[in-house]
């Protein structure tokens, strides 16, 4: 199983970049985790927000790997504790098929990201920077690792 952190955003910090790395190299190699960025699309002055969103949503849905469960992070989707993370690794390296969590532009995903996604979480009732998703969902992931091998990582 790989995971698929599709996320829109190119040109991260490069704290964001190294962070994401650190922790995608913690991860086995039965639950890897690989970025997929998706350029954003075009706003400014006079931008049409709705156009950017359907744009983006279009790259996003190409880029799903065919069969992958996906869930789609988004504000109004179900927050998990850290170990229910853990519990839904289990169960992804239990399906065997990869898995892709989505991570829309600066409004959101589109609608019809929203209806392809088998499940929709929300990271925190906070309004997060998404370059600090990336980190944390990273993280996050590692940690639910390390709860399924009894690893030390987790003291909560």
């Amino acid at each position: 199983m790989r995971i698929h952190l599709i996320a829109v955003g190119t040109r991260m910090p490069g704290w964001v970049e190294s962070a994401f790395a650190d922790y995608a190299a913690r991860l086995p190699r039965e639950c890897s985790l690989q970025l997929v960025e998706i350029a954003p699309g075009q706003r400014g002055k006079n931008a049409d927000i709705a156009r950017a969103k359907q744009a983006e949503g279009e790259k996003i849905l190409r880029a799903i790997p065919r069969d992958a469960y996906v869930i789609a992070l988004d504000e109004r989707g179900e927050a998990l504790p850290s170990t229910g993370w853990s519990e839904a690794m289990k169960a992804w390296l239990q399906m065997g098929r990869d898995v892709c969590l989505l991570v829309g532009g600066p409004d959101g995903h589109a609608p019809e990201v929203l209806a392809r996604a088998d499940r929709k979480w929300s990271l925190s009732k906070l309004t997060l920077p998404h370059a600090l998703v990336r980190v944390l969902v990273a993280e996050q992931l590692f940690r639910a690792h390390s709860l399924l091998v009894n690893h030390p990582y987790h003291r909560a």
